[in-house]
């Protein structure tokens, strides 16, 4: 019988975390195959008294731990540290998860697989402003490119969110590199990779997360994306598949058009056509499959996708240009 470490690293999530903590009880699987730890990034609302609270009323052990750099890989290198199970799943603060969510990647984990998980879908907006930031956060032309937040069959895949591992994968491969403060499950996983694991992705298995409410949240976690893969070129670059480099190449490309510009406009004519028409085809997709303020979503995913491309590519451009980190690697 397999027991499940459950972490959770948290900054200031007093609001999501009840929310998330009240799913994790829910669970079907028996409290005797589940410990929870939970950890509190030096956070300044009510999100550690939330995790008091739970502690002292959760049928299973509960360890509450501290991460005083508050970058998420300290967080999840305390929790790992601390960890009693034979099996470990990391699931951010503002997800929620179903009841049959460990359960089924149980099963899937039984089935001899060393990494599993699924699918993680937009969790249901409350406005409509908050739908257009949930299809702006989960098109494939924008944030949604990863396998598993777009289905299909079972497969393996390069890489899951919220991801259920044997203890032993991280025995082998080691802990988090804590210089890095947004890509540390792209190092994690190409080490995983690397050392030989896959990733299953079972469709059966769903989760939620929320995407960020506000345009400036967007742009902003856009930009630390972006900026986070550029600093970690200098550290890993093997990490990355092409289409996180993509809108670093379009900002480029838009840039050298720019430039010809005094030679020839046709070079960006034809770069903004080409993508004006990629933008216009995923802004009326995202806009029908919107579950509500259709119109609103057709009248600003346009002009929303090249904001986020750009965002993200000049944040990019600019950690390639920030001096990179040459220290050894402090937990392989």
């Amino acid at each position: 019988m397999l027991k499940i470490s459950f972490i959770v690293v948290a900054y200031n999530a007093e609001e999501s975390l009840p929310l998330l903590l009240e799913d994790l009880l829910a669970q079907t699987l028996p409290p005797a195959q589940l410990e929870a730890l939970l950890v509190d990034s030096a956070s300044s609302d009510g999100t550690r008294a939330v995790m008091e609270a739970f502690s002292r009323r959760a049928p299973f052990a509960v360890k509450l731990l501290d991460n005083p750099k508050r970058w998420l890989a300290g967080g999840i290198n305390a929790a790992l540290s601390a960890a009693t199970g034979d099996a470990i799943i990391r699931v951010d603060a503002h997800a929620r998860i179903p009841c049959d969510f460990l359960q089924k990647n149980l099963a899937a984990l039984s089935r001899g697989e060393d990494i599993v998980g699924g699918c993680v879908m937009g969790a249901a907006p409350r406005t409509g402003w908050e739908s257009v930031m949930r299809t702006l956060d989960t098109s494939r032309f924008c944030g949604g490119a990863a396998p598993f937040r777009n289905g299909g069959e079972a497969r393996y895949v390069d890489t899951l969110a919220y991801a259920l591992y044997r203890r032993e994968v991280y025995d082998r491969v080691g802990l988090y590199d804590e210089r890095l403060r947004r890509t540390e499950d792209n190092d994690m996983h190409y080490r995983m990779r690397r050392a030989g694991y896959r990733f299953y992705f079972s469709p059966d298995i769903v989760s939620y997360h929320a995407a960020r409410p506000t345009l400036r949240g967007q742009l902003r976690q856009k930009w630390g994306n972006g900026y986070w893969i550029g600093r970690t070129m200098h550290i890993q670059p093997h990490c990355f598949a092409p289409r996180h480099l993509i809108p670093m190449l379009f900002v480029l490309a838009l840039a050298l058009c720019l430039l010809l510009m005094p030679l020839s406009g046709w070079p960006l004519a034809a770069l903004l056509l080409a993508y004006g028409l990629c933008d216009l085809s995923f802004s009326v997709q995202g806009a029908f499959r919107a579950e509500r303020a259709r119109m609103l979503s057709l009248l600003t995913l346009p002009f929303l996708f090249p904001a986020v491309h750009i965002v993200y590519g000049a944040g990019t451009l600019a950690g390639l240009l920030t001096p990179g980190v040459k220290e050894a690697l402090p937990h392989a």
